[in-house]
């Protein structure tokens, strides 16, 4: 029997938990360096060595890449497209340095769709944001600059809140993120908590990591199966939901964008299944989006379109 007959509740997990990805620890050990010794200006200047460096090198990113940056430009895909697809994903690393350290002055951060949300705070209503693997989600944080009653949480797999608070520690030991690690018992009490206290909770919603069940949905022009664990927990814990997106548009410059999709607070249990599916779907169109608008930004660099393994062939 093929995956695409399986129920698609148990298919295969996507390729990226088959296999472990060590680019991210990489990439900060190196931006964190240049970025202390040399600045955010100068350091830059290197930035453009090491994207070229890592198209050259990266032989399987580039595959994916290409696979990737082929569907959502609708065109033949050129060495160049590739490089900046890398060095997007290296300058958002490299400033990650900075947004974690707080250093919201070097930038250019520009907002659109925050009002529903600051609605939402003025009456201690929290919410869940859920976002991807597009742009930066450090520079979501930014959000709360300047407003000292706002709360926000990331809600990340231990080993991505580990790496995330090794770094700021190495930076500045007096900063430290609100991170909720998924993963475990407790995480649904936690969240749940942070959301009655009327914080704005962010999760990375296009992968899961460890046991998932998965749905199939059109994306991109073809099929790719998505995490249904965060959408099945928002129609559990009865909140507002919105789509995020911090894109990098070059320089210094980054636009966030907040779209609401579903607001589940008066929501009942009944239908559960089909309110899952609902929100599923809409949050892969604000996806599909997002990457069409900011063709450059979605980071990540594996088969996202094939869940199956080689050893399934």
């Amino acid at each position: 029997m093929t995956t695409a007959a399986r129920d698609p509740d148990k298919q295969t997990p996507p390729e990226w938990l088959r296999r472990k990805e060590r680019g991210s620890a990489f990439w900060i050990r190196v931006m964190r360096w240049l970025s202390l010794t040399l600045g955010r200006r100068l350091s830059r200047l290197v930035l453009y060595a090491i994207a070229f460096y890592f198209t050259l090198a990266a032989s399987a990113a580039r595959t994916a890449s290409r696979a990737y940056l082929t569907r959502v430009l609708q065109r033949p895909v050129r060495w160049l497209d590739l490089y900046r697809h890398v060095l997007a994903f290296s300058s958002t690393v490299h400033d990650r340095i900075y947004l974690l350290n707080d250093r919201y002055d070097l930038f250019d951060i520009r907002v659109d769709g925050a009002e529903p949300l600051r609605a939402l705070h003025s009456t201690g209503q929290g919410c869940l944001l859920f976002g991807a693997h597009l742009g930066s989600f450090e520079v979501l944080r930014g959000i709360a600059r300047g407003n000292d009653g706002l709360k926000v949480s990331a809600a990340m797999y231990p080993e991505n809140a580990r790496l995330l608070n090794d770094t700021l520690a190495a930076i500045n030991p007096g900063v430290v993120l609100d991170v909720i690690p998924l993963g475990r018992l407790e995480a649904m009490m936690t969240i749940h908590q942070r959301l009655q206290d009327g914080a704005m909770v962010g999760i990375l919603a296009d992968r899961a990591s460890g046991a998932d069940r998965y749905r199939p949905l059109p994306f991109l022009g073809t099929t790719a199966l998505f995490p249904t664990g965060p959408f099945r927990m928002a129609v559990m814990l009865r909140q507002p939901v919105f789509f995020m997106a911090g894109l990098y548009r070059g320089g210094n410059r980054y636009d966030i964008h907040f779209e609401p999709l579903e607001d589940f607070a008066e929501a009942s249990a009944a239908g559960r299944d089909d309110r899952v599916q609902a929100l599923l779907e809409k949050y892969v169109a604000a996806l599909e989006r997002h990457c069409r608008a900011a063709p450059y930004n979605w980071f990540n660099f594996y088969d996202f379109w094939n869940p199956v393994g080689r050893e399934d062939h």
